[in-house]
């Protein structure tokens, strides 16, 4: 399986559908490689990260670059923030249903964003 290295130096592929979403197997082999995130199951597997932001202003910034981001692999997360300070990422492929790689790529992507970034204060 790819280390979050290996993932951040790929590019999300498009997805139109017509393959299948990861198995929970794989997604779990996969997610070693994205240290914050964690496999979830609503309607289908997702991976989520909640991160807890310095303010709302702090949060928001998040958001922005996170969609600046995404925009850059066309690959777009669902982004809520709640508690005024507090921010949920949720990735997952719709066209498939489930989770990709292109998925992988991005939770690594946005966490060596993260890295750097002064708006967090601690995980929740």
């Amino acid at each position: 399986m790819p280390d979050a290295n290996t993932l951040t130096k790929q590019h999300c592929v498009p997805c139109e559908g017509g393959t299948e979403p990861m198995t929970e197997a794989q997604a779990r082999d996969y997610l070693s490689a994205v240290p914050g995130w964690e496999l979830t199951k609503a309607d289908t597997w997702q991976l989520k990260r909640q991160l807890k932001c310095r303010d709302f202003l702090a949060a928001v910034e998040i958001v922005n670059e996170v969609a600046q981001l995404a925009e850059a692999e066309g690959h777009h997360p669902d982004l809520r923030i709640f508690k005024y300070r507090y921010l949920e990422i949720t990735l997952f492929t719709h066209a498939i249903a489930g989770l990709s790689e292109n998925d992988f790529i991005m939770a690594a992507k946005i966490n060596e964003w993260l890295l750097a970034h002064p708006g967090l204060t601690q995980e929740e």
